[in-house]
């Protein structure tokens, strides 16, 4: 089984090549959009998705735009903000919004890994404590 899937999120082409490519060796499950319109459709039709990691500095739609409608329309989901241009103003505000955590770019690879673990974690015990109260819920209604 794979570790996680996750959704890496980035309009530099090659660091999103690279990044996918060192993620899929560590046995992540990697899907890739260049930008958060992108990633929102395919956060739409691909519900296995349990980690996104963000850009924040992206045309189009910013990283922390990106965070709220995900916070509002996939709320199990996990994301971990990424960027290179971070301030302290930008990370309150992702950590706010309820982004898991926040790295600078370049980050270390290992410390990176360990925080999609520690998301995919997190979504999961969500996920158990929402059918462990929906069967309850059920044998409850039974009763």
């Amino acid at each position: 089984m794979a570790i996680a899937n996750i959704l890496l999120v980035d309009d530099e082409i090659p660091f999103l090549e690279t990044m996918t490519k060192r993620l899929t060796k560590r046995e992540f499950i990697t899907e890739s959009a260049s930008g958060a319109p992108e990633a929102i459709r395919m956060l739409e039709i691909n519900s296995l998705i349990e980690v996104v990691i963000l850009d924040v500095k992206m045309p189009e739609m910013d990283g922390l735009s990106a965070l709220k409608i995900i916070r509002q329309r996939f709320p199990l989901v996990e994301v971990i903000m990424l960027t290179g241009h971070a301030t302290i103003e930008s990370a309150i505000e992702g950590m706010k919004l309820g982004a898991f955590d926040y790295l600078m770019k370049p980050c270390d690879m290992e410390q990176l890994v360990s925080k999609v673990r520690e998301a995919a974690m997190k979504k999961r015990r969500h996920e158990e404590k929402i059918i462990e109260a929906e069967l309850k819920k059920i044998t409850v209604s039974r009763i």
